[in-house]
């Protein structure tokens, strides 16, 4: 077999230089993601451009790029905190986030691709014993879990807006009291709800009571007015109109003028 021309050797390892420098250069960034890159003889990290976007790129194979995902994130925390008279509360709660794309290169300079482990967590735990702390075991158990919900956030984002971290919510998931706590508050409210119970019946049956009363009272003042307003006059005047309705009646009877009491009509029928 011919060995190849000495022209060709130098050919074939600039070929194989090359190949290696592209594959150092190539740089795949994928769905919901961003580079930052670092330039290794330029300064360091670029906080002054936009980060890369998705796509294939190329840089120097001397340079790198920290791939960070940009699309929302949930982190779930579990922690134990103190209520307001120092029971031990046991919390779970996530945070949903994303990190502030046009400030990638920042928060990679001062903070790194840990940034969730040193920044958010960190200041969700704070937060959440600050709140928790305000309040007793029977709110969080029962009517204040919205507010602490959502005074959480507020202590959380005022803290990672200025870190380059978009918090957009916190939920909280479950709070577990000691079971004895717990079986208390349980106890207290069944009472209160049957005593909210009981007095709604007696009120119902106030209202009823109340009704019938004003009801008999009515009947008994239009009683009052009708016989007072029924006068032997008005009487006799009834009688002669209800004498002639009778009196054009196809039925056998006999009438009787005056012979009745107060000089009204006696009616004598068949039967």
């Amino acid at each position: 077999m011919d060995k190849l021309p000495k022209i060709a050797l130098p050919a074939v390892f600039a070929l194989i230089v090359l190949v290696i420098l592209i594959s150092k250069s190539a740089v795949t960034i994928g769905s919901g993601e961003a580079g930052v890159l670092y330039k290794t003889f330029g300064g360091g990290v670029v906080t002054d451009e936009a980060p890369m976007g998705e796509g294939f790129q190329i840089v120097a194979p001397w340079n790198k790029v920290f791939i960070y995902e940009v699309r929302q994130q949930e982190v779930l925390e579990k922690m134990q905190v103190l209520s307001s008279n120092g029971l031990e509360i046991k919390l779970e709660a996530s945070a949903w986030f994303e990190p502030k794309r046009e400030f990638l290169g920042k928060l990679h300079q001062e903070k790194g691709t840990e940034y969730i482990q040193r920044v958010l967590l960190p200041t969700i735990r704070s937060a959440a014993r600050s709140v928790v702390g305000r309040y007793t075991p029977e709110q969080l158990y029962s009517s204040k879990r919205d507010a602490i919900q959502q005074e959480i956030f507020e202590e959380t984002e005022k803290i990672v807006d200025g870190q380059y971290i978009q918090l957009n919510e916190i939920l909280v998931r479950d709070v577990t009291l000691p079971p004895t706590i717990k079986e208390a508050i349980e106890r207290k409210l069944k009472q209160e709800q049957e005593s909210l119970e009981y007095e709604f019946r007696l009120v119902t049956a106030q209202k009823e009571a109340q009704k019938v009363i004003i009801e008999a009272q009515g009947k008994a003042d239009a009683n009052t007015i009708l016989s007072a307003s029924l006068t032997d006059k008005i009487l006799q005047d009834k009688g002669i109109d209800a004498t002639i309705k009778l009196s054009e009646s196809p039925n056998a009877k006999v009438i009787v003028i005056g012979s009745g009491e107060s000089g009204m009509p006696i009616i004598l029928g068949n039967q």
